[in-house]
């Protein structure tokens, strides 16, 4: 009886061990990471069983709600059209008006912009294109290259109230499209630009 009460005694011991509960700990993390890599399509473990990925139209080509990435596109959009509103203020602050009644709709010929707006960021003809496309600005062609184009005149279609109102309205849009986002919290980041 003493000897089955000894070989209880060190299995319970070998049982109780802190090793076996790391070795334990150590082969779930293990099976984890193998259960994980059966799903990743770029694994090259033998017998993935990857699942295709299914969108909806609407979610096709976007980040993941709450995402991270999401977060960071809705926080460049917001930077872009306070780049716009600062181009349009620009125009406004040196252009000269386009009539004589002096309603507030200035223009500037594009060479004359360029030179003052590329000191202050590289893209004015991005930023141009992207104004005429929220219908702020317009010019005419489709691209402006220095140079060639810097007799085309730039035209503000809005005042610069109208400008700064419109722009105040897409970000409140842009600020209410995004979804929770605790991941950001977690890391410290937080999304709550100035308004002007």
């Amino acid at each position: 009886m003493t000897d089955v009460d000894h070989e209880l005694g060190a299995i319970r011991h070998l049982v109780d061990s802190p090793l076996s509960s790391k070795v334990a700990m150590f082969n779930n993390v293990a099976k984890r990471h193998n259960d994980s890599q059966l799903l990743n399509p770029f694994s090259d473990v033998d017998g993935r069983r990857s699942p295709r990925p299914q969108f909806s139209k609407d979610e096709y080509g976007k980040p993941v709600a709450g995402s991270l990435t999401e977060f960071r596109g809705q926080k460049a959009n917001l930077h872009v059209y306070r780049e716009m509103m600062e181009l349009c203020d620009v125009i406004n602050s040196s252009g000269a008006p386009q009539s004589s009644e002096d309603d507030g709709l200035k223009y500037i010929f594009f060479g004359e912009l360029f030179n003052i707006y590329v000191h202050i960021s590289d893209k004015v003809v991005g930023l141009l294109l992207r104004a005429r496309k929220h219908k702020l600005i317009d010019f005419e062609g489709e691209v402006l290259f220095q140079r060639r184009d810097d007799d085309v005149p730039i035209f503000m279609l809005k005042t610069m109230e109208e400008i700064r109102a419109y722009v105040r309205e897409k970000e409140d849009e842009v600020r209410r499209s995004i979804s929770p986002n605790p991941q950001a919290m977690l890391q410290g980041g937080h999304f709550d630009p100035p308004s002007q």
